[in-house]
Parts: structure tokens; C-alpha cells; sequence
């Protein structure tokens, strides 16, 4: 099992590009679907754990996993399996950078991935939402951040993800007091 951890947390860490965030539709494809560790919306928990928390989310999500699947040594393996492919990628990229960087196929080549990436964060989002177990009360709330976030980025207002976390937490807590006082 530990093996297995250090293993899948590897090759995510080697063939996602983006971060953490394009890494959440290759967790759900390996980590629900095909190895079972865990359900849908227990990622989904996860996910939210590993954004609130400090620290990088790819890393914070593979130590979250780790842990749930082999405690204290399924964290730290499945850490450093995410964290070792960048590592040794960034030093391998460090040692030639600028020679690299003037390339032109090189610069369409991170073009290219920035789209691909930003497909696969959109893909996962829609992928989470339209699984996620949702009442009206948590469409309202997931639907209302979403409107936030988009009106902040057209008006080119830059907030921590914690702010808007943060409203969603708020706006879950003032959805559940009118909630409760209807059934009152």
C-alpha cells in the first residue's frame, strides 16, 4: 500500500502541469474511480481542506490522501512522491534556463499547456459540481461564489482564495438560519 502511494502520487506529481488545481481531475480519475481510495465527495471534503489550509494544494492534497489511506507514513510518502518529480525537474530546468526560455518552440509549447491546464481546472470543476450531493441551499451558495469570483476578475480585483472561502462559509451559514426558520 505504501509502495502504491508514493507511486500514484509520483506519477501525478510528473505528468500534471498547472498545480494543484489541474491535478483534481487526475486524483478523481485515479483516486475515486479507478483505485477506490475514496469517494467523490470525500475528495470534494479534501479539496476543501487543502485550499483552506497553508501551503501549496497539490501538496496539501497528497499529504490529506496519504494520510487517509496510510496514516503518518502514507502522508509523508505520498508528499514526497508528489514533490519529488518538481523538484528534480526544476533543478534538471535550473541548470540551462536561460538558454531554454529563448527558445520559440518552447514558448508555444507553454502556451499550449496553459490551455490544456486551464481546461482540465475547468473540466474537474464541472465534473465536481454535477456529482456533488447538493440541496438548492448549497446550488445557491456554489452559484453565488462563482458570481462573486467572476464579477471580482472583470473588475480585475485580486482577493486570497481564503476571502472567498470565506463567503461561501457565510453565505452557508445565512442560507441555513433562513432555512431553518422556514421549517420554524
Amino acid at each position: 500500500m505504501y509502495l502504491d502511494l508514493f507511486l500514484t502520487f509520483l506519477k501525478l506529481g510528473a505528468t500534471t502541469f498547472g498545480g494543484g488545481y489541474a491535478m483534481i481531475a487526475q486524483l478523481n480519475d485515479i483516486v475515486v474511480k479507478k483505485k477506490r481510495w475514496m469517494t467523490n465527495d470525500e475528495l470534494l471534503e479534501i479539496c476543501g481542506i487543502a485550499e483552506s489550509t497553508p501551503g501549496p494544494i497539490a501538496i496539501n492534497l497528497a499529504t490529506f490522501i496519504g494520510y487517509k489511506k496510510g496514516k503518518l507514513l502514507g502522508s509523508i510518502l505520498s508528499t514526497l512522491g508528489v514533490i519529488f518529480p518538481a523538484f528534480l525537474f526544476i533543478f534538471i530546468i535550473s541548470l540551462f534556463l536561460n538558454k531554454l526560455m529563448e527558445n520559440l518552440y518552447v514558448q508555444y509549447a507553454f502556451v499550449g499547456i496553459k490551455c490544456a491546464v486551464a481546461y482540465l481546472i475547468t473540466k474537474a470543476g464541472i465534473d465536481m459540481f454535477i456529482k456533488m450531493k447538493k440541496n438548492i441551499w448549497q446550488k445557491i451558495i456554489i452559484i453565488s461564489v462563482i458570481f462573486i469570483m467572476v464579477l471580482l476578475d472583470l473588475f480585475a480585483l485580486n482577493f486570497s482564495s481564503i476571502f472567498l472561502i470565506l463567503i461561501g462559509a457565510v453565505l452557508g451559514i445565512i442560507l441555513s438560519m433562513i432555512k431553518e426558520r422556514k421549517t420554524l
